[in-house]
């Protein structure tokens, strides 16, 4: 697909970029086979191929309007059309500069600029926590789809952190920022498994929020900044050898931090930090396999349970690191089983999506829960704070994390 660039964007950085992928696509349109919005809504223009032909006209100098901000909205930014591709075009980086391209000739109504905002300076701020109390303590008079978003605190889970001097290895946590807030317990869980297998997991003071969300909200400036700030907290120990990689327990955060080097690439006093932080940056998924041999003596037994497994979009597409979780905890004698059918499609949760986009993230959650259902387990593991939230706002059966489940196996020290 050939693309004439207006003059506006010709030798920029977006239209170059832009222009480049969609190059590569060659309309095939295998990529709606797997788009959820595709499947849901059955128009060409709410799935990947209708969606770069809006963004080619925008950067050809066609009038955009407000009916194509709504379809490129309406994208979840799953990146299922990515993994289909057989042309290996990088939709999701097309989307952003879509939507930047969009949103910077479009005005959106004053509503949705408003929840924007709130969005992204809310959910990232240090005032989360005493938000999210505040909304604890308020629960009964909350309405029921501001409760069904705000989980019950747990009760805490102290796990002695293993000492350093007997450490092997040290490693640094990404902080986050809605997850110590709402799911606390899937970080002290994290520590403990990792502390099990002789890994001291330390988190880096002033890092915080890993910037998706802020990206999510086509808040780039915002997101940028975020990333700034963990490079400056991260630096010192990874810079001086005194940590050897940083752990994400989030798949959605560990995308955003794998791709610093990407996002900064054209900041010459952050890129080649960004590039050395994205290389250290890891999953916890991934360090499961080296994990086993000291996790499996500490099991003394798998637990008598069945577990569905959802694994979300930034782990299966985003990351490709589909089957891990699956794989090794089933090494450790879990009876860990994915959906049944269309185990690659996404829950609807896709960072705020679910927030902007009730009515659509809600279908996909049910779509998706119908197909967990069919198992039969009694829990639903997960790899990312906002799919075990959006999950669990529409069943009664636990959505827990996978550390969760895996730390509580685990014999007491």
């Amino acid at each position: 697909m050939r693309t004439q660039l207006s003059k506006a964007l010709q030798g920029t950085p977006d239209g170059e970029a832009a222009d480049a992928i969609i190059g590569k696509c060659v309309h095939c349109g295998l990529c709606n086979a797997t788009c959820p919005t595709y499947r849901l809504l059955g128009d060409e223009l709410d799935g990947p191929r209708g969606r770069i032909y809006l963004v080619k006209q925008a950067l050809e100098g066609a009038a955009v309007t407000r009916t194509t901000q709504l379809h490129l909205d309406r994208c979840l930014g799953c990146l299922n059309c990515e993994t289909t591709c057989p042309s290996g075009v990088e939709y999701g980086r097309l989307l952003d500069i879509g939507r930047r391209l969009v949103d910077a000739k479009v005005a959106r109504p004053w509503r949705e600029r408003l929840l924007r905002r709130l969005l992204a300076q809310g959910l990232p701020s240090r005032w989360f926590a005493s938000a999210a109390a505040l909304g604890r303590a308020l629960r009964p008079l909350l309405p029921q789809s501001l409760r069904d978003r705000l989980p019950v605190r747990p009760a805490a889970r102290p796990r002695p952190a293993a000492r350093r001097q007997a450490a092997s290895r040290r490693v640094l946590l990404l902080a986050g920022c809605v997850q110590p807030a709402l799911l606390p317990n899937i970080d002290r869980a994290t520590q403990g498994v990792l502390a099990a297998a002789g890994i001291d997991a330390e988190y880096a003071a002033g890092a915080g929020c890993c910037g998706a969300l802020r990206k999510h909200l086509n808040d780039g400036d915002g997101a940028l900044a975020d990333m700034r700030r963990n490079i400056d907290a991260w630096w010192p120990p990874l810079a001086a050898g005194a940590v050897d990689a940083i752990v994400v327990n989030a798949s959605g955060c560990a995308v955003t931090v794998k791709d610093y080097a990407h996002a900064l690439a054209g900041d010459p006093a952050y890129a080649a930090k960004a590039a050395a932080v994205s290389a250290a940056a890891r999953d916890l998924s991934e360090l499961l396999p080296e994990l086993l041999p000291a996790l499996r003596a500490r099991l003394p037994a798998p637990p008598a349970t069945t577990f569905a497994y959802h694994a979300p979009c930034t782990l299966q597409h985003g990351q490709r690191l589909a089957g891990g979780v699956e794989t090794h905890l089933g090494a450790l004698g879990f009876d860990i089983r994915p959906a049944p059918y269309d185990a690659n499609l996404c829950c609807g949760s896709a960072g705020s999506y679910s927030l902007l986009q009730p009515g659509l993230a809600g279908e996909l959650r049910d779509a998706k829960l119908r197909a967990l259902g069919e198992i039969g387990a009694n829990c639903i593991l997960s790899a990312n704070i906002g799919c075990i939230l959006h999950l669990q706002a529409g069943t009664a059966t636990p959505v827990r994390h996978w550390v969760e489940a895996l730390e509580e196996a685990l014999a007491p020290v």
